[in-house]
């Protein structure tokens, strides 16, 4: 009998240490690309491609409106590195005077679970709920999806700040 990988399994992905000394890491766990984050003492994981499909290993973190954020580099999309949840600075014309504002979008992006034990460091894929933006760029099919944006995107002109 073929013994079958169980779902939600913790994957080793490192040593404390390497990986506080990195800030930051990729894998492949289970077909996901994921990428593990070290800011402020804590450990993130999290799909590396943005819910856009930008790449976010090299994006800034700030705190946004009292939480944690990675920018994407490509995007400019803000995710809460806890929750992966898409915010965005708007004003409500309804208001008077309107005043901009911190809005969530919801969770856009999806993140896992990160555990220690005895200095090393483990990921629990987390596939609840069942559907992020996220997850249309990951695997095969996302490889092909984030070739296509950043082909269509190579023909558009580059905007400046």
């Amino acid at each position: 009998m073929e013994e079958k990988e169980e779902p939600g399994r913790l994957h080793f992905v490192g040593k404390k240490d390497e990986l506080i000394k990195a800030k930051r890491s990729f894998r492949t766990l289970e077909g996901r690309d994921v990428l593990i984050i070290y800011h402020q003492g804590v450990f993130y994981a999290m799909d590396c491609y943005c819910y856009a499909g930008g790449t976010l290993e090299n994006g800034d973190i700030e705190e946004i409106n009292g939480k944690l954020c990675i920018i994407c580099p490509k995007h400019k999309y803000k995710i809460t590195l806890a929750e992966g949840e898409g915010l965005y600075r708007g004003r409500n014309p309804q208001e008077k005077p309107p005043v901009f504002r911190w809005y969530s979008k919801g969770i856009k992006q999806r993140v896992h679970t990160v555990t220690e034990e005895n200095g090393e460091i483990f990921v629990k894929l987390v596939m609840i709920p069942n559907q992020v933006d996220s997850d249309y760029y990951q695997g095969e099919k996302g490889k092909v999806e984030r070739a296509k944006a950043e082909e269509s995107e190579g023909d558009m002109p580059v905007m400046k700040d």
